[in-house]
């Protein structure tokens, strides 16, 4: 399958634009020293607000540093040395996904290009608004019940085929993607493939505790997939055991009884009627 490479808009190399990241400079520091940087400035720090001055402060500074080291991945002495120990995409998450949904292909591309159905499958999408022809606001759910906010556009689309966009500068979370569709063989349905990379707050770092906290990107994507093929199959989506939402059962459960109970007056007057026919 040929790739479309679809840059992140980013500030300086390898650094979000409008983020501490890009005003401190380019990441220039591996995840593992990241992680060493960031558990041990914060045990400094700690350790620090038990002592007492001037010891407490200049524990507390050096912690700091520490910490802000392996949240933003840059290390000034590296800088000034010309050393960087982090991956040229330190922090990029790229996932690719499929799905096949048994639905013809015009259907399924134009679900997805209008971006306002976005989050009727994508779990941790709050609303897509459309802006215009090409550009929308988009809100997201973040771990710890945070949420970022961007504007993207759509930088190339075919009808019935490809979807391709990117966030625009000063974007919260920069990110970018594709979405395929190709029409299976003998009438079988759609195969949607999407490709997406983005780059978290604060980096790897930020990436890994997500992951922490259940919010694994990769899981993220496959799930709403598997939501928007329940959307354009079924018509809902699926909770426990394959059943429709608890609202739903509900208010069938409640017509159910509706009709019982009318059923039931109905046979109790007609067997009045019945007595008064007979008298």
């Amino acid at each position: 399958m040929t790739s479309i490479d679809v840059p992140i808009s980013t500030g300086r190399e390898g650094a979000p634009s409008g983020s501490l990241v890009q005003s401190l400079g380019a990441v220039n520091v591996g995840d593992a020293e990241r992680w060493a940087s960031a558990i041990g400035g914060g045990a400094l720090l700690v350790y620090g607000m038990t002592q007492r001055p001037p010891s407490n402060a200049l524990l507390a500074l050096a912690g700091g540093y520490l910490l802000l080291r392996g949240a933003s991945g840059h290390c000034f002495a590296y800088q000034a040395l010309g050393v960087s120990t982090a991956s040229p995409a330190a922090g990029k998450i790229h996932i690719e996904k499929h799905v096949s949904i048994n639905q013809p292909i015009g259907e399924v591309y134009q679900f997805w290009r209008n971006l306002e159905n976005l989050p009727r499958f994508m779990k941790h999408l709050k609303e897509v608004r459309t802006l215009d022809a090409k550009r929308s606001h988009w809100v997201a759910n973040a771990p710890l019940g945070a949420s970022v906010e961007w504007d993207a556009a759509i930088i190339m689309e075919q009808t019935d085929e490809l979807i391709a966009w990117r966030s625009l500068p000063d974007a919260q979370v920069p990110n970018a993607g594709t979405v395929r569709f190709r029409a299976l063989p003998a009438g079988r349905g759609t195969e949607v493939t999407v490709i997406l990379e983005y780059m978290p707050p604060a980096g790897a770092i930020g990436a890994a505790f997500a992951k922490l906290f259940g919010e694994e990107p990769g899981q993220q994507v496959e799930g709403d997939l598997r939501r928007l093929r329940s959307v354009l199959e079924a018509g809902e989506i699926p909770t426990v055991n394959g059943q429709p939402s608890g609202r739903g059962r509900q208010q069938t459960h409640e017509a159910e009884r509706e009709g019982s109970w009318q059923a039931r007056e109905m046979q109790q007057q007609g067997a009045l009627q019945e007595k008064e026919v007979n008298r």
